[in-house]
């Protein structure tokens, strides 16, 4: 009797196009889904009343990252959109699950105005797939027009609102892939029952981690920190455990790389500025070839132009493409590509504290940029009690500060903190679940398993 072939995995994928965050955390995902990754604001097809609504979403959304900077009004606008999806209190520990307004919202629209059915009806031809999104409002898309599989959401966030539980949670059917255990624990107490919450960490690109050996996150940090702690004040401290933990028996002589900071802004293109004044202040070091610049445009052309305007001014139009670079691209797939192969040689990940705080696990400390909303003050705090990010002090005197935070060997303690503590096999867990390989109520211990 032959032997039966094992089937493959595969699963819907389904995300947004909002920002990167939501995108990010699919696109690790990618090579095992089911006709590929769906953006269920853009997908072929997509009927005209759905467009309206998430470009309605996606332009208010974009808006307010970027009104922010208008004095007072900017304020009053981004602080009410905030507080509608504000994450409240963790203690004392309660009964956080009656619905937030937000949640309502969203509801309604999906209910009355239909949002998603479409959607939802052109993947229940696989409901014998699980459903797999980034999204809060597509989890609750797939619940509200009944797909019949499983569906999963993978959160984006180290701690997050009330938003992204349905209104009867003891009800519902949505299961949770989730990045840490706060968020493990702040699910509970949305009335989520814990047999449908999976402690799994966020998905993290496998080009960067060379699992299942986990060689070249290796490779790459043990190059880091000769970069970040040149005068080894915290390599020598802890020689020993760092060689174990790299499985080397020595350091490398010399790094394969120039010291080298990636400024990445976000999404909606905020903090463009910030960027300029970076160069600005590091221009001298970048002329003497003594710091390499990675800025980072993501998808936006004007952010790309920005750039090179900020560049040209500080007199660095030598130094583009060399010392000083620009990673600007038309299509996010091949801007997640490329960055993702630019963190390898990147010492310093200098960003706001968005989805991007999960790849302080690749052994990449990350200097701190102002949090723009709730969830990313979270994401601060998580990377500041796990030590795997310090705060930017003020921009103009940005040399200086760099300088001491080297010298002393404090970037390299967070990079090897990020490294030693943060989960990194986001990824893996999520794909030995979605193939029902470990038990549906078992919690995972993510943090030791690299």
């Amino acid at each position: 009797m032959p032997l039966k072939k094992k089937k493959k995995l595969k699963y819907w994928l389904v995300t947004v196009d909002m920002g990167y965050g939501h995108q990010r955390a699919t696109h690790p995902l990618r090579k095992k889904a089911y006709q590929g990754t769906i953006n269920a604001n853009s997908y072929n097809g997509i009927p005209r009343y759905d467009r309206k609504i998430w470009l309605n979403q996606r332009k208010f959304y974009e808006f307010v990252s970027r009104f922010k900077k208008v004095p007072f009004f900017g304020d009053l606008l981004f602080s009410i959109m905030n507080k509608i999806q504000e994450i409240p209190n963790f203690y004392p520990r309660r009964d956080l699950s009656k619905p937030s307004i937000q949640t309502l919202s969203a509801t309604r629209v999906i209910k009355d105005k239909k949002w998603g059915k479409h959607l939802i009806e052109k993947v229940s031809q696989r409901s014998d797939l699980p459903y797999v999104t980034s999204f809060f409002a597509t989890a609750i898309m797939a619940e509200v027009h009944k797909y019949p599989g499983d569906i999963f959401c993978i959160i984006c966030d180290a701690d997050i609102s009330r938003a992204w539980v349905s209104a009867e949670p003891s009800k519902s059917k949505i299961k949770y892939f989730v990045p840490n255990v706060r968020v493990y624990d702040r699910l509970q107490l949305y009335g989520v029952d814990k047999s449908r919450i999976f402690l799994t960490g966020f998905p993290l690109p496998d080009a960067n981690l060379g699992a299942p050996s986990f060689k070249k996150v290796r490779d790459d940090l043990k190059h880091r920190l000769l970069n970040l702690d040149p005068n080894k004040n915290y390599l020598n401290k802890y020689r020993d455990t760092l060689l174990k933990t790299l499985k080397v028996k020595n350091f490398p002589k010399k790094c394969n790389h120039p010291l080298t900071i990636t400024f990445a802004v976000g999404g909606a293109g905020a903090q463009r500025e910030l960027g300029a004044e970076i160069i600005k202040r590091l221009a001298g070091k970048i002329k003497n070839h003594e710091l390499k610049m990675n800025l980072i445009a993501g998808i936006h052309p004007l952010v790309n132009k920005f750039f090179k305007q900020a560049i040209k001014k500080n007199g660095l139009s030598n130094e583009l493409g060399k010392w000083v670079n620009i990673l600007y691209e038309r299509e996010k797939e091949e801007y997640f590509k490329k960055f993702n192969s630019l963190l390898s040689k990147t010492d310093i990940l200098w960003t706001k504290p968005s989805e991007l705080s999960f790849y302080c696990a690749l052994g990449l400390p990350i200097i701190i940029a102002p949090p723009i909303g709730s969830q990313e003050e979270f994401n601060q705090r998580w990377l500041i009690n796990l030590g795997a990010g310090i705060k930017q002090e003020d921009p103009r005197y940005a040399s200086e500060w760099l300088d001491d935070a080297i010298r002393s060997g404090w970037l390299a303690e967070a990079a090897a903190q990020g490294f030693l503590e943060a989960p990194k096999m986001g990824t893996y867990n999520i794909e030995k679940i979605l193939a029902k390989q470990i038990g549906k109520a078992k919690k995972l211990e993510t943090i030791s398993q690299y």
